[in-house]
């Protein structure tokens, strides 16, 4: 109870930080917008002044419009907590995976982890594979898998009609609805369903109009692998995923107004409400966004949580990503159109407002196109954009920008920024200008364009067209930055700080922005968590009980506390546990390396041993392991820093499948000579140079038990050592006695010398330094 208490208080405590931060900012911002409206419009410095001078001030007032609209709603998010019910009242549930042409194999993924869902009674939930590109291959996947398939003979309304044709043939009260890529976790239906029951169970004995029914419930939208920002700008492990923001904290801060956007995936909805309403919407390339819409004018209540329950595919390519943005923006503006949510009567004041800030987001290109122009118009071109001296800056503008700043940071709980959100819209400015304006004036888009998942490409350096409007900018902006400087520098005026930092600030999006189109080159097929999950490895007769250090579809790597030996033309296995799923596979070593003290042992996957879908959901049933909050250690100098070290850097690899110790041993040959082992990686060894090096040497490791090591001397000069291979590995190896032995004497040398390295660190005792070379394998 004390501790419920502690955490209510510390809830509490933050919640008033949040709404102290949020009140100065509305302050700020109010004197802010006063001091610009009446004092800063250059009137008298003709035409085009003027006209410059209002769209910015337009520009201005409404983008910190829709800010405060956000700020209002992130200040006192209602989360909602999880029902409980009893285990009998769990309803049925249609499954609706969505697909049109996403490759079989991607759609494996989704169908498995439908099929591992919890649920009390399994035979309640119905998976449908909805098929609108009629493909046998999907019709074979849907057989093998033991789920449903639906095909339709017409593809009219393209998503929304193939979900809609789903509805007309199945009968569940409740649907779960699924992009073709979204893998469902295991508490998927037991962490939504809970919330319509609960509803359903309050209304008993209560009046019809008393009622209130859900209509769905949205869970965000995660991601496995990197998005195009985080791994373009090599910031996977420095940034969350862009849509973080929207689904983690925007959507849920929606639910007190109402407001929920329907996202077209990972999503619980209402038969009932949807059948209310004719169905998901047919009259918008976004029949998501306007079918949550009309459930809400229904009276419907419709809720969004930030658990993630489904991760997936965000786009791996530029042209997929501007397509997708196109679509959303074009959407959501001819959706509120079609639906007159200004205008409509079943909508309250807030969802207007909320529904108004929606469609003023898609605007953010011609915002963005604004603040660059001003100070370009100013400082290039000579036009008065903002009458005004430094001093009225800083007392107006500057409290303004850093409790703006500050109240983004905390209210999104650190998981976006000012600076970040202007690399997001920046990067897409220039592509999505010309879709806005056309659907402003009523041109609207018509076709359905699928977004291309589970296809990567290599982008580096093939997109270097669409950098001409941002090198356009960039010049533009530099000759801005230097009639700066002269203008300080001839007048002693400094008047033109304002405008100069303006001009740096938008020259490092700029300069961001043309990283992320160079694009980056893709290192992996599949990608990579994070994860640590109970391992046995059996090499040989030998087994070892570790734990994963990450996993993949195709690979998996293991951290050991000490070395081993794993014959890279061999097999091994792994019998992996972890929750409810357990997986036997073979893998082959491909690379070995030393990180801190520990062992990472990397792995190809041979053979999944027939358990494949329960190694696929270890891998994908979890919160992706990419960061869910900015770094605060780095700043836009290590944003550039970072970019351009690894833009210039040459690509290194290695490819050590055995582990090189460095033991610094001393052994006795068969002759009773000694000799220093300086490292040693089982195949192959290097010795302390001394005046004869032979041809050949035999090192005793134990003399009873018959254990020695014949070197072989090899050609490879190295300064200082002589390189030797060890010609009998396979002796000691294939022995078992043997092989124990070598492996107790190479684990008590490599503790010594890591315990002498740390002794050394300790003691701060530098020693001449070490130059240990590569061994080659020969």
């Amino acid at each position: 109870m004390e501790e419920k208490e502690k955490k209510g208080l510390k809830r509490k405590l933050k919640g008033g930080k949040n709404r102290i931060w949020f009140m100065l900012n509305i302050l700020f911002t109010t004197i802010y917008l006063i001091w610009r409206l009446f004092f800063t419009i250059p009137f008298e410095y003709g035409l085009i002044s003027i006209i410059a001078g209002i769209t910015l001030f337009v520009v201005e007032f409404l983008g910190m419009f829709e800010a405060l609209v956000h700020y209002f709603n992130m200040h006192d998010i209602q989360k909602k907590d999880l029902p409980q019910i009893p285990v009998c009242m769990y309803p049925d549930v249609d499954v609706f995976i969505a697909t049109y042409n996403e490759p079989a194999e991607l759609l494996l993924k989704t169908v498995n982890g439908c099929k591992h869902m919890k649920y009390p009674d399994k035979n309640k939930v119905h998976i449908y594979l909805c098929d609108d590109g009629s493909r046998q291959e999907v019709r074979s996947l849907a057989a093998k898998m033991g789920v449903n398939y639906l095909d339709r003979e017409d593809h009219e309304y393209a998503k929304a009609g193939n979900l809609n044709h789903a509805m007309s043939v199945t009968d569940s009260p409740y649907i779960l609805t699924l992009d073709a890529d979204m893998v469902p976790h295991g508490d998927m239906l037991m962490h939504t369903i809970p919330f319509f029951v609960k509803q359903e169970m309050e209304n008993e004995g209560k009046e019809e109009k008393d009622r209130k029914y859900i209509g769905f419930v949205q869970t965000p939208q995660a991601f496995y692998n990197p998005d195009l920002f985080q791994y373009n700008l090599y910031s996977e492990g420095r940034i969350p995923n862009e849509q973080d923001y929207f689904y983690r904290d925007i959507q849920v801060s929606r639910n007190k107004s109402n407001s929920v956007i329907y996202g077209g995936s990972n999503t619980v909805l209402s038969r009932k409400a949807l059948e209310e309403i004719g169905g998901f919407y047919t009259g918008t390339i976004t029949e998501d966004y306007a079918t949550g819409i009309l459930m809400q004018k229904k009276g419907y209540l419709c809720l969004a949580t930030n658990e993630v329950l489904a991760s997936g595919l965000s786009p791996t390519d530029l042209k997929s990503l501007i397509n997708q943005r196109s679509r959303w923006a074009r959407g959501v503006i001819s959706s509120n159109r079609k639906m007159h949510v200004f205008l409509s009567k079943d909508l309250s004041f807030a969802q207007k407002i909320n529904y108004w800030a929606s469609e003023w987001y898609w605007y953010a290109p011609f915002k963005r196109l604004v603040y660059f122009i001003s100070p370009i118009l100013y400082a290039t071109f000579g036009y008065m954009v903002i009458k005004c001296t430094l001093w009225q800056i800083l007392l107006f503008w500057l409290p303004m920008y850093i409790t703006s700043n500050i109240s983004l940071k905390m209210l999104s709980r650190n998981i976006r920024t000012t600076k970040w959100t202007g690399i997001y819209e920046t990067v897409l400015f220039p592509f999505l200008l010309i879709p806005v304006l056309l659907e402003t004036f009523g041109i609207t888009m018509k076709k359905f364009q699928v977004t291309q998942k589970g296809k990567v490409e290599n982008e580096a350096g093939k997109n270097m067209i669409y950098l001409v409007p941002f090198l356009l900018l960039v010049i533009l902006s530099v000759i801005g930055i230097l009639n700066c400087f002269h203008l300080i520098f001839e007048s002693n005026d400094m008047g033109p700080v304002v405008v100069l930092f303006w001009l740096i600030v938008n020259l490092f999006t700029l300069v961001m922005a043309m990283f992320f189109i160079m694009g980056r080159k893709p290192l992996r097929k599949c990608e990579r968590a994070a994860v640590m999950i109970d391992c046995r490895l059996e090499t040989g007769d030998m087994a070892y009980t570790c734990r994963t250090h990450n996993v993949s579809e195709q690979g998996i790597a293991l951290m050991l506390d000490n070395p081993i030996n794993v014959d890279d033309e061999s097999e091994v296995r792994m019998k992996l546990h972890d929750r409810d799923y357990e997986a036997c596979i073979k893998a082959r070593v491909v690379h070995v390396e030393n990180i801190k003290g520990f062992w990472k042992y990397a792995f190809w996957i041979t053979d999944y041993c027939d358990t494949y879908e329960e190694y696929l959901q270890m891998v994908y049933d979890r919160v992706p392991t990419l960061p869910q909050n900015l770094d605060n250690t780095s700043g836009s100098f290590d944003d550039l820093r970072i970019n351009v070290k690894r833009r210039v850097a040459k690509p290194f690899f290695q490819n050590r499948k055995l582990p090189r110790m460095m033991l610094g041993a001393i052994v006795k040959d068969d002759k009773g000579n000694d000799w220093t082992i300086l490292d040693f990686n089982y195949k192959f060894c290097t010795i302390k140079e001394s005046e004869s090096s032979p041809a050949e040497l035999q090192l005793v490791i134990d003399k009873p038990k018959g254990v020695v090591l014949c070197l072989r001397r090899n050609e490879q000069k190295i300064p200082g050592r002589v390189l030797y291979e060890i010609t009998n590995y396979n002796e000691n190896y294939l022995n078992s006695e043997k092989k124990q032995i070598l492996e107790k004497w190479l684990a008590k040398h490599w503790k010594l010398a890591q315990m002498h390295r740390e002794e050394e660190a300790k003691t701060k005792v530098k020693e001449p330094k070490r130059e240990f070379h590569e061994m080659e394998h020969v």
